[in-house]
């Protein structure tokens, strides 16, 4: 592997991965659904990883959700520890990714400067 590719770059695309399927097929709590995972963030020493989400919809309850992910994040710890070959498993903490809106404000006050 190169050196411009850390191992937790690596790490963090397989916990990605691998929560994807794990959420699909494994969790039953009705808060969690129709959400996509952005982006996991791995810390150097592999101790805790940050996964942004974004909902499919603008107008679900996005605190809901957190919270739905939040309360099962032990249980997908546990399967990642399954699936993955790691010594030690990330906490899993889950976090709003707010990007997409607010690109959507940046682009409408650009919008309202060029008419100006």
């Amino acid at each position: 592997m190169p050196k411009d590719f850390p191992r937790a770059l690596r790490v963090a695309e397989q916990i990605r991965r691998e929560l994807v399927v794990l959420i699909r097929d494994s969790v039953n709590d009705p808060r969690v659904k129709d959400f996509s995972i952005s982006e996991v963030v791995v810390t150097k020493d592999l101790s805790a990883a940050k996964i942004y989400f974004s909902p499919y919809k603008q107008n679900k309850d996005i605190k809901e959700l957190q919270v739905g992910l939040n309360s099962c994040s032990a249980y997908l710890r546990k399967e990642l520890g399954k699936l993955m070959r790691l010594r030690i498993i990330p906490t899993l903490s889950f976090h709003y990714d707010d990007t997409l809106e607010r690109s959507a404000r940046l682009n409408d006050i650009l919008a309202k400067e060029k008419l100006d």
